[in-house]
Order: structure tokens, then C-alpha cells, then sequence
């Protein structure tokens, strides 16, 4: 479920379950009488609980609204009926409820379309997708591996062969390449040629380049059929090689699978 405690009157409300709330709130405003849009900050105040009770009245026809949202209650499901599915910025804040607005609105439209564009369209494959990029990136927040490469200098397994390659050719992308013969590849298959220093950096540093490499590594991977088959476990090992922070993956891969509506 996309909180995991109550979220309003008597409610447990942390931070993050709040946020999830207000943000749902949010999308489903026009269905409420006038009302300002909610300040996603994960505070719980009069606002948001009135903004509940509304939402209980108004939409639910609840004649005593009690102004509280549970993980498994009816409230949270009617919000859920109002997402109007597809990748908008405001899924994204849902599936990434830590990234910071800047972030979003940096990666929200190449996101849709470079995935669409690499035939990851169907909700559950971006919804796959999108777990694994939130847990890979930190939810947008590095498009860069933080330490410096020099660890990959000479390691002719990645096509290190030249010196200076560990740093030149470090992780990057959402899920970072890493490697000369893999930057190689990516601008084969882009017609395009990323060995430079200079070009490198458009791993990291070109939000559409970012996200794109990211797509590349997926489908020549074969990540696609196995996010039809709903297999986070094998997706994880080939992005990882193992099962590192696999619990933060599945749990990203559940509020995914809520905002797109899969």
C-alpha cells in the first residue's frame, strides 16, 4: 500500500504517509468544491484533515466524515479511483516521495518519453521500471556514481583499457552505466559517440541522456519481458548482479504499481 499508517484525525501521520495523502488530495481537487490546492510538505494541520473530510463528504457521500485515511480503507481506494493513470508529475511525486520537486520537474517529461520511446509502455512495465530507477537513483536524485571511478581503473571486463578509463567512463545515468565497452555500446546504438571526456558527462549531466541510457540498459537487458512477468527478483539481479536494497525496490515497486493504477 502507498502508506503505510492512518494519515489524519487520530492518526498515526508520518511524514511521508502525509505527504502520499495530500498529494492525492491534490489530484483529485476538481472533484471538491472550491478549494486551494494543499501544500505537499508531510505537516498534518487543519487544511489537510478538512480537505479529508471534504473529499468524505463530497465524493464519498459520507454524512459524517471521521477525516481519516487508513492503509486499507475505503478513503484511500476512492482516492485512488480519481488518478487518471499515465506518468503526470504528480504519479511521479507518488512513486518518489522523497525526490524533491526540482527533480521532478527535471525528469518528469523525459521520462515519459524516452520510456515511451523504448517500449516501456504499459503500466507495469513502467511501473518496473520506475522502482528500480528511484532506488538506483536515489528518486533523482544521482545521475552520477558518488565515488570517483579510480576503483574500475584497468578492468578489462568493463573495457578499461586506456588509462585514465575508471574515472572517465564511472557510473552514470539513472541506472548508472559504467565502462567503456558499455558507453561504447549505449553510442552505437544511439549513433552517437559518448567515449569522449566530454561526452561522457551527458550521462549525468543531460536529464534526456540521463533517462535514455537508463531505457537502453533496460530493453538490451531484456527487462521488459521479465516486468511482464512481474519478476522484481531477477530484474534486481541484473541491474545489481545481486539483491541489494531489494526491500526498498519491492516497496518502490508497490507505490508504482498504485499511482499507475496497474
Amino acid at each position: 500500500m502507498c502508506i503505510k499508517k492512518s494519515v489524519g484525525n487520530g492518526g498515526v501521520n508520518q511524514s511521508s504517509d502525509v505527504k502520499t495523502i495530500q498529494l492525492l488530495l491534490n489530484i483529485n481537487i476538481a472533484q471538491l468544491a472550491p478549494m486551494a490546492r494543499l501544500v505537499v510538505d508531510g505537516g498534518i494541520g487543519q487544511k489537510t484533515i478538512a480537505a479529508i473530510e471534504a473529499f468524505q463528504s463530497q465524493v464519498m457521500g459520507i454524512a459524517k466524515p471521521d477525516g481519516r485515511v487508513d492503509p486499507n480503507g475505503g478513503t484511500l481506494a476512492k482516492l485512488r479511483e480519481g488518478l487518471p493513470g499515465g506518468l503526470s508529475p504528480d504519479a511521479l511525486q507518488g512513486i518518489m516521495i522523497h525526490a524533491a520537486a526540482a527533480y521532478i520537474d527535471k525528469y518528469a517529461r523525459p521520462l515519459a518519453d524516452e520510456m515511451a520511446r523504448n517500449r516501456i509502455d504499459s503500466p507495469l512495465r513502467q511501473a518496473h521500471f520506475l522502482a528500480q530507477v528511484g532506488h538506483e537513483s536515489g528518486e533523482l536524485r544521482y545521475s552520477e556514481e558518488i565515488a570517483s571511478g579510480e576503483a574500475y581503473e584497468g578492468r578489462k571486463d568493463l573495457g578499461n583499457t586506456q588509462p585514465g578509463d575508471g574515472k572517465r567512463f564511472k557510473g552514470r545515468g539513472l541506472i548508472q552505466l559504467t565502462g567503456r565497452t558499455n558507453y561504447t555500446n549505449y553510442g552505437k546504438a544511439r549513433g552517437k559517440d559518448y567515449t569522449t571526456d566530454a561526452t561522457a558527462k551527458l550521462l549525468a549531466t543531460d536529464p534526456v541522456v540521463a533517462v535514455d541510457v537508463s531505457c537502453w540498459f533496460w530493453t538490451t537487458h531484456g527487462l521488459n519481458e521479465l516486468a511482464d512477468q512481474d519478476d522484481v527478483l531477477t530484474i534486481t539481479r541484473r541491474i545489481n548482479g545481486g539483491t541489494n536494497g531489494l526491500d526498498d525496490r519491492k516497496e518502490k515497486l508497490v507505490r508504482a504499481k498504485f499511482f499507475l493504477k496497474v
